[in-house]
C-alpha cells in the first residue's frame, strides 16, 4: 500500500468509528502530516453530504507567520477542501513557547466551532504520540500520561496515530505537494525537539528499531486500563457521593489506585485547578493515612477537609472585623 492510500485508509476507519457531523474541520500548519490529512480528509468524504473545512492558525512567532499562514491556506485549497479559514492568535501565558502555543491554537480551533462543538481533526502521527508518551515517562506523569493522546477526545480527533511522519511525508510526495519545514522543528531548545532528533534515534540504535511503535502500542494499552479504572471509579463515587461531600468509608475499603481516581474527579469536578499528585496524595492521607491531621490546602484556595466520616471541600473561614 502507497504512502498517500495508507493516510486515506486511516482517514476512513477513524471516520467511520465517530458520529460524522455536517462539517468536519481539519487543523492545518502547511507542514507534511496536516496537508496529508486535509487531502485524506477531503477525499474521504467529497461523496458524502459534509462539508470540509481547513482551519489555519498564524501563531505569529516568526516575522513571516502571516506568509506562511497563506501559503499553508493556498496550499490546502488545491486539496479538495471546501472552505479554508486563517486564525491569527497571541501566544502568551506560562509553561514557556511551546505550551502557550498550544494552549492558543486549540483555544482558536475550539473557537472556530458552533458553540464550542462539532468534529476537528488534528495531524498526530505515530511518532507524536511516541514523543508523548517518552516525555510522560521522562516527568513520572503516571499512566494517565503514559496513555498518550486519545484517537477520539471529542471535538478532537487523531485519525493518523497509525500513520508514521515518514509516511505524510511520502504521501505529500506522491500528491506533488512541497510541505512547509517550521524552524522551531529543529531547534534544540525545544523539549520535543530533542526527544524527536536526539532520544528517539539513540533508542531505535540501542533497541535495534520499533521504539515508536512499541510506545504507541504501550500508550494504546494504557489507555485501555486507565478507561477501565474511570469507568470502575464512576462508580465508587456514585456510592460515595454525599451531595457534595465523600463517604470515607465508603473510599477507605477501595484499592488505592480506584480511590484517587475518585479523589482526583470530585476535587476537578469541585473547582480545583492545577492539581498535581502531590495534592492528591495529601488529600488521598486523609482517608488512607488518617491521625487527626489537619486540611490540605489546594490550589483556588480551597481546603479539603475530614469531619464526622466525610470528606468536604471549604474556602477560607471568614474573618469577623470588630466595630
Amino acid at each position: 500500500m502507497s504512502a498517500l492510500a495508507a493516510v486515506r485508509t486511516a482517514v476512513r476507519d477513524f471516520l467511520a468509528t465517530v458520529a460524522v457531523p455536517g462539517e468536519v474541520c481539519v487543523a492545518v500548519s502547511g507542514g507534511a502530516d496536516s496537508l496529508a490529512l486535509a487531502e485524506a480528509t477531503a477525499y474521504v468524504l467529497r461523496h458524502r453530504d459534509v462539508r470540509t473545512r481547513a482551519l489555519v492558525v498564524d501563531h505569529g512567532l516568526q516575522a513571516d507567520s502571516a506568509v506562511v499562514a497563506a501559503e499553508a491556506a493556498t496550499a490546502v485549497k488545491g486539496l479538495g477542501i471546501d472552505v479554508v479559514e486563517v486564525h491569527a492568535v497571541h501566544v502568551v501565558g506560562k509553561g514557556g513557547p511551546e505550551a502557550a502555543a498550544r494552549a492558543a491554537r486549540y483555544h482558536a480551533l475550539r473557537e472556530a466551532l458552533p458553540n464550542g462543538e462539532g468534529l476537528v481533526l488534528l495531524g498526530h502521527t505515530q511518532d507524536d504520540q511516541a514523543e508523548t508518551v517518552l516525555l510522560g515517562l521522562g516527568r513520572g506523569s503516571g499512566p494517565r500520561s503514559l496513555a498518550g493522546m486519545r484517537p477520539h477526545d471529542p471535538p478532537w480527533g487523531r485519525p493518523l496515530l497509525g500513520i508514521t511522519r515518514a509516511q505524510t511525508v511520502a504521501a505529500c510526495a506522491e500528491l506533488g505537494l512541497e510541505p512547509w519545514q517550521d524552524p522551531h522543528n529543529a531547534d534544540p531548545r525545544f523539549t520535543r525537539v530533542r526527544l524527536r532528533t536526539e532520544a528517539l534515534p539513540l533508542l531505535e540504535d540501542v533497541l535495534s528499531g520499533g521504539v515508536a511503535p512499541a510506545l504507541a502500542r504501550t500508550a494504546a494499552q494504557l489507555r485501555e486500563d486507565t478507561e477501565a479504572l474511570d469507568t470502575l471509579a464512576a462508580r465508587v463515587h456514585e456510592r460515595a457521593a454525599r451531595e457534595d461531600d465523600l463517604d470515607v468509608a465508603v473510599l477507605a475499603a477501595e484499592p488505592a489506585a480506584l480511590r484517587r481516581r475518585v479523589l482526583r474527579r470530585w476535587l476537578l469536578n469541585s473547582g480545583v485547578r492545577e492539581l498535581t499528585d502531590a495534592h492528591l496524595r495529601s488529600v488521598d492521607a486523609l482517608v488512607a493515612r488518617w491521625r487527626g491531621q489537619g486540611g490540605v490546602w489546594l490550589p483556588g484556595n480551597l481546603e479539603a477537609r475530614r469531619r464526622r466520616g466525610r470528606l468536604s471541600l471549604a474556602g477560607p473561614e471568614p474573618t469577623t472585623r470588630g466595630e
